[in-house]
């Protein structure tokens, strides 16, 4: 009898045990669902639109502290780019010690940032922002300092104590990791804080994450790096920083992957740091027609006017943020002369007319003759049967109708960008 309780406590013991642990691993995976695209579950709906903000690297790199960063903050608002629609504000590589603590968490750089992120973020909040912030999925960052890799739930967390609203997530030093299972790691440990934290996928490309970061991540880059730089790629040793033109032509073929809470990345804005005038509009009318997500890089405590006046276009901005979130597709290329096409809400359209070319070229655009047809949105156009409104973003004036055709010489790097209305 004495053997029969004790068989029976070692039963009802181990029922118990496995029963615990049921519950426990119920708990721990209970903001994550892998569903039918290889995803976490969404619980949020963080980037309805292409996300905007600024990034420091572009301009600073590494070289960023708690001064110059407040002072960017301030000018963010004065300059009008959070009123325009920028609301991120994302730290890039660099801001971490070289080291990570005793207890194996991240640390600030306490030369950088003596007051500690969590006092950067908290500012940052003050003035209506959001806090982005970077790491990488390797055991380094791009820069050298302590990756996230095996750190993924306490780096999750520690972000969230701190206020982090945004994570770009890169994709130096890692080996042979397989890049779908660690961002996805990534993301199930940003859900498991509770914190609604928008998240950046930024590994180049390389592994066609629009096939399958939809659901894990808000954005994910489809190119490598670019470099200020309109129609020539800059080689940097061991890799190559890519051309604003280079990057648009790698955007068409994926273009059926963009859309609400799952944008293709074509990388940071390059706008006011050191292409020309037109050269700098064109890359943003480009980005707006692709809806991708606008992250300003520029230095905008030295903003020029021009600059300002193309970041701040709100009309364009409006183009990029069309709740259908549709990418624009290339309806036909003659002699570096491009047109792109982009259906928008309420059967309305965005046209951009690209001068790819290195002098001006005359445009004589019958409309009637150039009927649009999208088969992704399955909407269609045509101006023999429909009149449109004209209204050219970039001069913020009325154009006439689509009954004429648009006549005008467009300088060398340039577009002009309309706004087509019933």
């Amino acid at each position: 009898m004495k053997m029969k309780k004790i068989r029976t406590k070692i039963i009802l013991t181990a029922l118990l045990s496995v029963l615990t642990g049921a519950i426990a691993l119920a708990q721990d995976e209970a903001p994550v669902k892998v569903e039918k695209k290889n995803t976490v579950q969404k619980v949020t709906n963080l980037a309805p639109t292409p996300p905007m903000g600024w990034n420091s690297w572009n301009t600073f790199q590494a070289k960023i502290d708690e001064k110059l960063l407040r002072d960017m903050v301030d000018t963010y608002v004065a300059t009008g780019m959070r009123d325009a629609g920028y609301k991120y504000f994302v730290l890039d590589d660099g801001w971490m010690a070289m080291e990570r603590d005793k207890n194996g968490s991240l640390v600030a750089d306490p030369k950088k940032f003596p007051s500690g992120m969590k006092s950067l973020a908290d500012y940052v909040h003050s003035k209506g922002l959001k806090f982005g912030i970077y790491n990488c999925a390797g055991d380094k960052t791009c820069g050298g300092y302590p990756g996230t890799r095996g750190h993924e739930y306490e780096d999750a967390r520690l972000y969230a104590s701190w206020g982090v609203d945004f994570l770009k997530y890169d994709w130096c030093n890692t080996d042979s990791l397989n890049a779908r299972e660690a961002y996805i790691t990534m993301a199930r440990a940003l859900q498991a804080t509770g914190r609604p934290i928008l998240f950046s996928l930024c590994e180049w490309g390389n592994h066609q994450p629009w096939l399958w970061a939809d659901g894990v991540g808000e954005m994910y880059r489809a190119t490598g790096d670019i470099t200020a730089n309109f129609d020539k790629d800059k080689h940097m040793g061991t890799w190559t920083a890519l051309s604003v033109m280079t990057i648009v032509d790698k955007m068409p073929a994926i273009r059926q992957y963009n859309g609400p809470n799952h944008w293709n990345d074509a990388d940071m804005l390059e706008v006011g740091n050191g292409m020309s005038y037109a050269e700098d509009k064109a890359h943003f009318s480009i980005w707006c027609m692709l809806s991708a997500p606008l992250m300003a890089g520029n230095d905008l405590r030295k903003m020029s006017a021009q600059t300002k006046e193309i970041l701040t276009n709100k009309e364009a901005i409006a183009i990029n943020q069309d709740a259908m979130g549709v990418s624009a597709y290339r309806s036909s290329a003659t002699d570096s002369l491009e047109v792109w096409v982009k259906p928008l809400s309420n059967n309305n359209w965005a046209v951009c007319f690209l001068n790819r070319a290195g002098h001006a070229q005359n445009v004589n655009y019958a409309w009637a003759e150039h009927a649009l047809q999208d088969a992704q949105s399955k909407q269609s156009a045509d101006f023999t049967k429909t009149t449109y409104k004209l209204r050219d973003v970039w001069a913020k004036k009325d154009a006439g109708t689509t009954k004429k055709a648009f006549k005008q010489s467009i300088a060398a790097h340039d577009a002009v960008m309309f706004m087509l209305t019933k």
